[in-house]
């Protein structure tokens, strides 16, 4: 069996089952101006792994795997926005309100919009999700159930958060699931670090963790 290089052990691959999935990767996160800028966040965290995301999407195609992208955005009337989420966050620029890309995080909006470098291609699946995790009220599992994959590749920010939910519930419906770990981020270099540990604890108690390159060496065998 064909294996990637990870912790706490090697990830025994599948190839024939496997896919990327790229976590919220939106210009309201990773750019000036934008939802989480408005948060105090230093941004620039975020853009400086795109070229490493960019990299791992590249491999995924060139090798004929699937790439999926999610999104995190509300339908424009509000109502698969919980309260108790819109009342978090900084008091004077909420989700929904008028921001300098658009109504923040609602579907359809410039700053709701995938980074353009790191943009769908015809044919990839592309999710809007209403909550932290991607299987939350949307058609995640059944597109992976269509296309037969049972072990995920996960890019995409913040690792604590969005990515950490979403392998937390991949983890519980039976997929495998392997951290890119130069192509994840947090805003807190301390919150992807405790992020990381906690996922490949205790034997992958959650999932693995690697290094971009071990991943493209061996999808590139695919």
């Amino acid at each position: 069996m064909a294996e990637i290089k990870a912790e706490p052990f090697a990830f025994p691959v599948k190839h024939d089952q496997l896919a990327l999935i790229v976590i919220d990767m939106q210009r309201d996160f990773a750019e000036p101006g934008g939802f989480g800028a408005s948060l105090g966040n230093d941004v620039s965290r975020i853009g400086r792994i795109v070229p490493d995301v960019k990299r791992l999407i590249q491999g995924f195609r060139y090798a004929g795997l699937p790439v999926i992208h999610t999104m995190e955005c509300h339908r424009p009337d509000l109502s698969d926005l919980p309260p108790s989420k819109r009342d978090r966050g900084n008091p004077m620029l909420r989700i929904g309100d008028e921001g300098p890309m658009g109504r923040i995080l609602i579907a359809g909006e410039p700053g709701t919009a995938i980074l353009p470098e790191l943009a769908p291609i015809d044919g990839e699946v592309v999710i809007e999700k209403p909550g932290k995790g991607a299987f939350y009220a949307t058609g995640l599992a059944e597109a992976l159930q269509r296309k037969g994959i049972r072990q995920l590749v996960f890019a995409g920010v913040t690792t604590e958060v969005c990515v950490q939910t979403t392998m937390r519930e991949a983890n519980d419906r039976g997929y495998e699931c392997l951290l890119a770990e130069e192509a994840t981020e947090s805003y807190f270099p301390e919150f992807k670090a405790a992020a990381i540990a906690m996922i490949r604890a205790q034997g992958a108690i959650v999932g693995w963790t690697a290094h971009i390159d071990d991943i493209l060496e061996s999808i590139a065998h695919a």
